[in-house]
């Protein structure tokens, strides 16, 4: 094996693609502490910020996706993938990569279509039950496709398909003896149940809608929220901090710790989102985004409801929110069930089973 190894990884554009490539970064750092690691990401996008933020190099493309509607991006597209097709041409000449992985995004289909032509071990590891169309192009290009879910062979070759689930991050698997510790660095109060909102890491305009109009509803039933409104929205529902029973955040960097506090969450559906919380073991109301392709968030959600371990509300049926709500938080034993049944459903070993089979690429 080489002394020194160089590995690109390309994912972004949301948290869901940006999280499981750090994950798999970690693990691989922790096995070879020398390595050289590059990402390729999005410009403009959150991962470069969030990338260097967890001690990685990035470089950007200019490169974004195709829109539903038709817009001047959509005719800019053609020249966008032409040169960011020759941007990672470069960057992979000069950083010369032993492996490549792709965890999704708009930046990861040109970085792993030009490994690949230049024949170095690629990998995508795939989120969602209904794959984008990157990974789909690509999965003819690459070694291994990691996923997190059954059936997948519809949309990619079967002998390269490895069903790991998706990368989390590690410390989520020690949430439930940070309980107490949660208390306090929240500052919250420990008698009182505690509801955790999750729109994603940019933000829900309908949950963030739905949660401020049932604000006097939560204090009536003695709840405290801890918010996460997203970056889109801050700036609108800060005021919401003055009130003892909220706390909101743009984003929250601990989120064990705000796992931990949770007796109940009310969580958008993306794949990652989705499969930490099974590790993490909580009730959680799912609200799928319906703004996005083939409808994937519903279907994430569905695998979870569909083992009686998830509560599933359509952004159709939020006037029903309150009673579903109050029927969950005054029925201990069907939180119970819950908690019980998604934590059945979780593979917490992803991000070690991922970077196992990856290793064999680096060792041969």
């Amino acid at each position: 094996m080489k002394q020194s190894i160089n590995i690109l990884i390309s994912g972004g554009g949301t948290g869901g693609h940006i999280y499981p490539a750090i994950a798999i970064s970690n693990e691989l750092k922790l096995r070879y502490p020398e390595a050289n690691f590059l990402f390729v990401g999005a410009k403009d996008k959150m991962e470069m910020e969030k990338v260097p933020d967890a001690g990685y190099q990035i470089e950007g493309l200019w490169i974004t996706g195709i829109q539903r509607r038709i817009t001047i991006k959509n005719f800019l597209f053609p020249l966008k993938l032409i040169f960011s097709l020759l941007k990672a041409k470069r960057i992979i000449n000069k950083f010369k990569p032993d492996i490549a992985i792709g965890t999704g995004g708009f930046a990861s289909g040109p970085t792993l279509m030009m490994a690949s032509i230049k024949k170095i071990p690629c990998f995508i590891q795939e989120q969602n039950s209904y794959p984008g169309i990157t990974n789909r192009l690509l999965s003819k290009k690459v070694n291994k496709i990691f996923v997190a879910y059954n059936n997948l062979d519809r949309f990619f070759p079967a002998d390269k398909i490895l069903k790991t689930g998706n990368p989390v991050r590690q410390d989520l698997l020690l949430i439930h003896s940070k309980r107490e510790e949660s208390f306090d660095f929240l500052n919250i109060d420990k008698t009182k149940n505690t509801l955790l909102i999750l729109g994603g890491s940019l933000g829900s305009r309908r949950i963030n809608q739905l949660i401020e109009f049932q604000l006097e509803f939560f204090k009536k039933h003695d709840v405290q929220i801890i918010w996460q409104c997203g970056k889109l929205y801050f700036n609108q529902y800060k005021k919401y901090n003055d009130l003892d029973h909220v706390q909101v955040h743009e984003f929250i960097n601990h989120m064990d710790f705000a796992y931990a506090a949770s007796d109940i969450i009310i969580s958008r559906a993306g794949a990652s989102s989705v499969s930490e919380l099974c590790i993490v073991g909580k009730p959680v109301i799912f609200i799928p985004s319906p703004n996005v392709a083939e409808d994937h968030q519903t279907k994430n959600a569905k695998s979870i409801v569909d083992n009686n371990a998830a509560i599933l509300l359509k952004e159709t049926d939020l006037d029903t929110f309150s009673i579903v709500f109050e029927i969950l938080l005054k029925d201990k034993g069907k939180q119970q069930s819950l908690s019980e049944n998604i934590k059945y459903l979780a593979l917490p070993s992803a991000t070690t089973d991922i970077v196992n089979e990856i290793e064999k690429a680096l060792i041969k």
